[in-house]
């Protein structure tokens, strides 16, 4: 029983990470479609990164005991319902409003997932959480994909129909899940927030995974228009393709243990994968598209492993709270997604992929700076 309800849950997983960015790769054709700008075709993704951030605040307010089957059930109808509309969308405005109510349920969905998989096996729960990584990189990696492919052989409407068909069989599996316990949803008190806030082991991993996101997000966002620059023959099947490399992060997150013994420590690690991150953005101005599809899946490595290792230091440096520090960790992860997908777009639109990506480089090279010099605090006792 225990191996069918975690298939179920991964398998729901998988399907709403892909609802979540099924768009990007369509970016372009959308913006075409509803003669819209680059800036106002980025919400299409910004928006549920929004929601993803301030979730934990306002869902630990508005729910605050509830059965997470029933949860997941009526959120996962909603998105099924939602999708069939997007597909019928003529205008961008329309296309929004649908957008900003999966946005909505999104975070319920995801939170009722990770309870139900933290709880369906406790002897195993790290390892759960690792598979719980990643499968929502995989889901990430099979919607652009799969977006991409069905938009240049059929037609892009038929993303969001397939979809609503897969979230229908996820709608039929939830059914079968044993499992009739209550959603871990936190109450945050501004005091416990700014208690965590104040030991600067929190306030520095925050702030670096708010930074990295920012950069990734703007990256793989404006992605999609950069190459329709290069060259306007690319489809969207082969925009997705330059998303291959979103797969490292299921090697990475599963050989986290690994690399960290590789460099010694965590602090070493995330120095060395932020030098990474910041050395290969360089090579991102490239017009060349082989070589940048080549340099996306380095890029990926730097940016996946400094967001394990912080994920696993969120979780470890304070025995307490652990709920509330890790959902914090998740706003402020969110949050960088939610300002990566739409500042860079407005600076890409104005002035080019050149400038957004030095706007870039100089971000990561003050994170070099902040993190070198703060190795004292990963030292600290836990």
């Amino acid at each position: 029983m225990k191996k069918i309800n975690l298939f179920i849950v991964i398998y729901s997983i998988i399907i709403i990470l892909s609802v979540m960015y099924a768009t990007q790769p369509l970016q372009p054709l959308l913006a075409e479609k509803f003669n819209i700008s680059i800036i106002k075709a980025s919400q299409f993704t910004a928006i549920i990164m929004l929601f993803l951030a301030i979730s934990p605040i306002i869902y630990g307010y508005i729910l605050e005991k509830v059965c997470a089957k029933k949860m997941l059930l009526l959120a996962t109808f909603t998105l099924l319902i939602t999708n069939i509309f997007l597909g019928f969308s003529t205008t961008y405005e329309s296309f929004l409003f649908f957008r900003v109510c999966e946005a909505i349920v999104t975070p319920a969905i995801l939170t009722a997932l990770m309870s139900i998989l933290a709880n369906i096996d406790k002897e195993n729960i790290k390892f759960n959480m690792s598979i719980y990584v990643a499968s929502t990189v995989f889901g990430g990696l099979l919607g652009r994909l799969f977006s991409g492919f069905i938009a240049t052989n059929f037609s892009y409407e038929y993303v969001f129909y397939s979809l609503s068909f897969a979230l229908f069989i996820s709608l039929f599996l939830i059914q079968k899940l044993s499992y009739e316990g209550e959603a871990n949803i936190v109450k945050p008190k501004l005091k416990d927030i700014s208690n965590i806030l104040k030991d600067k082991r929190f306030a520095l991993v925050y702030f670096l995974m708010f930074c990295m996101f920012y950069v990734f997000a703007g990256v793989l966002n404006v992605l999609p228009f950069r190459v329709k620059d290069i060259s306007l023959d690319v489809t969207e099947f082969q925009i997705s393709l330059l998303y291959l490399g979103y797969g490292m992060g299921i090697l990475v997150s599963l050989s986290s243990k690994r690399i960290i013994n590789f460099f010694k420590s965590e602090h070493n690690t995330i120095v060395y994968a932020l030098l990474l991150f910041t050395f290969v953005s360089f090579f991102l101005l490239t017009t060349n598209l082989i070589f940048l599809f080549i340099m996306l899946f380095l890029f990926c490595i730097g940016m996946f492993t400094i967001h394990t290792v912080s994920t696993g230091l969120a979780n470890s440096m304070k025995a307490s709270q652990k709920a509330l520090t890790s959902g914090m960790y998740l706003s402020f992860y969110y949050f960088g997604g939610a300002t990566g997908s739409f500042i860079p777009s407005i600076i890409y639109e104005k002035y080019g992929w050149d400038v957004m990506i030095y706007s870039f480089i100089f971000v990561l090279t003050l994170m070099v700076f902040v993190v070198f010099k703060s190795k004292s605090l990963f030292l600290k006792e836990v």
